[in-house]
């Protein structure tokens, strides 16, 4: 239990880091619908697309090989410098390659208006890059409280910049044309810049302070367990990649394949980026998890009974998951005003699938043990490559007739079909005793109550009603689930003592 106690802790550490992280596109989704067009809310989605996707070749698998390899303490020294080394070689290398090739990869992602926007990215992209080890050092040494302390004050300093550049100095130039503001602040610029030179500014800030960690006392560099760790990493950059085309490439796509004029197409895309935000409660929850449960899972490898509570974590991770879909996908009517633009309202069907979506992939997270502990990661790359096959086949053939509705169910598909093959392939060589029937269950019946809810209000409309319904709905399910796991709820540290 001592296990559990430690991972809930350091999950909830870091996910005061990744709640505030994604607090900039969450809470700043009403003010940035509010102060850009559909249009460049399009085009963010369309930049943060492509960063996200490139961190993926600029990591290359490392951070994962890094948690594998450092476990042996003889070799810590060994193995940070050696995975640093190699990110900040590579990242530089890549830098100057996708900064020489902008305008090309501005055409590709329908962003030819604005190709600055690509050079600010890659910025962005580098700057993450580096951070990668020592960050994944701070997790290692079981620091989360330093790990959220960089990423909580980044947040801020993003947040304060978005505010100042899109409001004040909007505002100030406007009211004087001869403001020092003018040196800093073009008010004919995209204000898609402004948004990324603000996270420029919070990537560089992580630079900033991990710099101690980021500069080894020596640089040494060993040949020999680089190529080890490339092995075990390179197959895991597959399936980063493909995991990234299931999570932010629906996107670009929806922006190639979408027919229509280019301003249509870049709303459209604008629409679905602002509803994918409400599917973000869990998503955080998922990110927190897995920051706290990689460098976890490794280390209960080792010891006794390790399938055992691997079983225990996903039973109380899907409980939770449970119960974040019901709190997101019931109360709608609330969520949305998170986002200002009512135009964009028209979106919001996708939420409760791309909700569901999360939850499966969420699952996939813990299922993915197997083939880390076993060093099987190509089993990894090959479920991941899957899924985006899945992804780009449903994207290309439907996007043309049913725009971003298209992407919400190729997501669903896609996580779905990636947590069964797991499932399935995992219990073959690892066999972990998870209570398969009675998750099913809990998930089966969350979706049954979403259902019982929409039905109700679409013969029974009004806010006040829906709100209840809900909250009797969600009250209802959580005194289920707390019946029928009461015995296990008493063996938590915390809850226990009150059973």
């Amino acid at each position: 239990m001592s296990g559990l106690k430690q991972l809930a802790g350091q999950t909830m550490w870091y996910g005061v880091s990744s709640i505030a992280a994604r607090f900039i596109s969450y809470a700043l989704t009403p003010y940035i619908t509010a102060v850009v067009s559909p249009q460049d809310y399009g085009r963010i989605g369309i930049a943060y697309a492509f960063i996200s996707l490139m961190n993926i070749f600029f990591t290359y698998g490392m951070e994962t090989g890094y948690f594998r390899f450092v476990q042996r303490q003889e070799r810590l020294n060994s193995v940070n410098d050696t995975a640093t080394t190699s990110l900040v070689v590579t990242s530089v290398i890549l830098f100057f390659v996708l900064w020489m090739g902008s305008n090309g990869i501005a055409n590709v992602l329908s962003l030819q208006d604005f190709p600055s926007i690509v050079k600010y990215c890659v910025v962005i992209i580098a700057l993450d890059a580096i951070t990668t080890i020592p960050f994944a050092r701070l997790r290692q040494e079981g620091r989360p409280k330093l790990f959220a302390f960089i990423r909580v004050t980044g947040i801020f300093i993003n947040i304060g910049l978005t505010i100042f550049f899109l409001t004040y100095c909007r505002k100030a130039v406007a009211a004087d044309s001869q403001s020092w503001l003018n040196k800093i602040y073009d008010p004919h610029a995209n204000p898609v810049i402004y948004i990324l030179i603000a996270n420029i500014a919070q990537a560089a800030f992580a630079v900033l302070v991990l710099s101690p960690k980021l500069i080894p006392k020596k640089w040494k560099f060993d040949w020999g367990l680089w190529r080890e760790m490339m092995i075990y990493a390179l197959p895991m950059l597959i399936a980063g990649l493909g995991g990234m085309i299931n999570e932010t490439f629906d996107r670009i796509m929806l922006a190639r394949w979408l027919p229509g004029s280019h301003d249509h197409v870049v709303e459209q895309v604008g629409i679905y980026n602002a509803c994918y935000k409400l599917s973000i409660l869990i998503s955080l929850f998922i990110q927190a998890f897995r920051m706290g449960a990689e460098p976890f899972f490794f280390k209960q490898a080792e010891g006794k009974n390790a399938q055992y509570t691997y079983a225990r974590v996903m039973k109380f991770f899907v409980i939770t998951i449970c119960l974040m879909f019901l709190v997101v996908s019931l109360y709608i009517p609330l969520w949305k005003h998170f986002i200002q633009n009512k135009k964009e309202w028209e979106g919001l069907r996708v939420v409760p699938i791309l909700l569901f979506a999360n939850m499966f992939l969420g699952i996939y997270y813990n299922l993915s043990v197997w083939y880390k502990v076993t060093s099987r990661t190509k089993a990894g790359a090959w479920i991941t490559v899957i899924g985006a096959l899945i992804t780009i086949v449903i994207n290309f053939f439907f996007i043309p007739y049913f725009g971003y509705m298209a992407c919400a169910w190729a997501t669903f598909l896609c996580y779905g079909s990636m947590m069964v093959i797991s499932y399935v392939w995992g219990q073959k060589q690892y066999y972990v005793p998870y209570s398969t029937k009675k998750l099913l269950a809990y998930l089966g019946i969350v979706a049954m109550l979403y259902f019982i809810h929409k039905t109700i209000i679409y013969f029974v409309p009004g806010l006040t009603f829906s709100l209840v319904l809900a909250t009797f709905l969600t009250g209802g399910f959580f005194f289920l689930i707390f019946g029928i796991e009461r015995k296990e709820f008493r063996k938590l540290p915390v809850i226990g003592r009150y059973l």
